[in-house]
């Protein structure tokens, strides 16, 4: 590290001045009683003793300063610090003040940021736990019964291993969705850019989830009808996969005999936004804020019985944001949710 030493000297020179004034102070009392002593001599000897005192308590005072600084910017780099251990050393206390206040602020939010990691993954690891641990007993527990005793009744033997069936099927799709979201998070999206028409990819999944939405009386549906194609320019199978989770997550928490409503719209600088709205029970506002995170359900008890991971809304953004785009929720709780997300548009 090379030394910058600050050259005020403001210290050094008031020092010095004491010194030779005290120097001089003495040589005319001396003067009084020894009068061969010239005012002369007692001048120059005077500014001899200011020089020399000068650079004498300049140089020793720095280097006094700098072996403590210097132990400082050693300590600091004990701790990893970059922003501080190649730097060069000052001796200047404001400014060693403000980069030692600046470390540790950074100290501070790396230390609260370390602990929010921590606690987030805590809360991850718990609720893998208690995602993984329902369907394993589900299909354990129907297994067990069936070596019980219960594989020589048919139709108990067919019931249970349905049911067990089911359990590996949550069990898989929790398993994909953990695969899927460590790959996001990691930045592996490999987004395969094409050129695509919306309105179809939508009535896709319209196709796809048709019988689903049946089973509740849900309608599904676009708010009026698109004659011509809306092109795109993203990853089309990753925007099917959003548009997907969206509508199923419609479906689950939709009110029975409603629907959910698709729109696209144009926005400005070659934009649009599809918006996906339903009439079902709607979102608390406290929990909104959370929608997005891993596991996060609203209604903790209530989503279980509809099977699915618990990673849907969290896979949904971290693709839209792998497009550099924006997702939106709005909810009114008992009336009703709207998710929408931007895309860029093309001819």
């Amino acid at each position: 590290m090379a030394i910058n030493f600050k050259k005020t000297y403001k210290f050094a020179v008031k020092s010095a001045l004491y010194i030779s004034l005290f120097s001089a102070a003495l040589m005319a009392a001396m003067k009084f009683f020894y009068t061969e002593i010239s005012w002369a001599f007692i001048s120059a000897l005077s500014s001899a003793i200011l020089i020399f005192s000068f650079f004498v308590l300049q140089y020793r005072v720095e280097r006094f300063i700098y072996r403590r600084v210097k132990k400082i910017y050693d300590d600091v780099s004990l701790l990893e610090s970059s922003s501080l251990r190649n730097k060069s050393i000052t001796t200047d206390m404001a400014t060693l003040t403000r980069e030692v206040e600046k470390f540790a602020r950074d100290k501070k939010i790396e230390i609260e940021t370390l602990k929010v990691r921590e606690e987030y993954r805590r809360e991850f690891i718990g609720n893998v736990s208690h995602e993984l641990k329902t369907p394993l007993f589900t299909v354990q527990g129907y297994l067990l019964t069936l070596l019980d005793g219960a594989m020589s009744d048919k139709t108990l033997r067919k019931k249970y291993l349905q049911r067990a069936e089911k359990g590996v099927e949550r069990l898989i799709y929790i398993v994909q969705d953990l695969d899927m979201i460590t790959k996001l998070e990691v930045g592996d999206l490999n987004l395969n850019y094409t050129k695509f028409n919306i309105v179809e990819v939508v009535q896709n999944v319209f196709d796809l989830l048709e019988m689903k939405a049946d089973k509740k009386g849900i309608i599904l549906m676009f708010d009026m009808k698109y004659f011509k194609p809306i092109m795109v320019y993203a990853d089309r199978e990753k925007i099917q996969q959003v548009v997907t989770n969206l509508v199923v997550n419609s479906i689950k928490y939709g009110r029975e005999n409603g629907t959910t409503e698709v729109s696209i719209e144009d926005l400005v600088n070659n934009k649009i936004i599809v918006r996906i709205k339903d009439n079902g029970e709607g979102i608390e506002k406290k929990n909104v804020p959370r929608l997005f995170e891993r596991f996060y359900r609203v209604d903790k008890s209530g989503a279980r019985t509809e099977g699915g991971s618990g990673l849907g809304l969290s896979i949904v953004k971290h693709i839209i944001e792998g497009h550099d785009e924006k997702i939106y929720v709005e909810s009114k709780y008992g009336e009703g949710s709207e998710f929408s997300f931007t895309l860029e548009k093309t001819k």
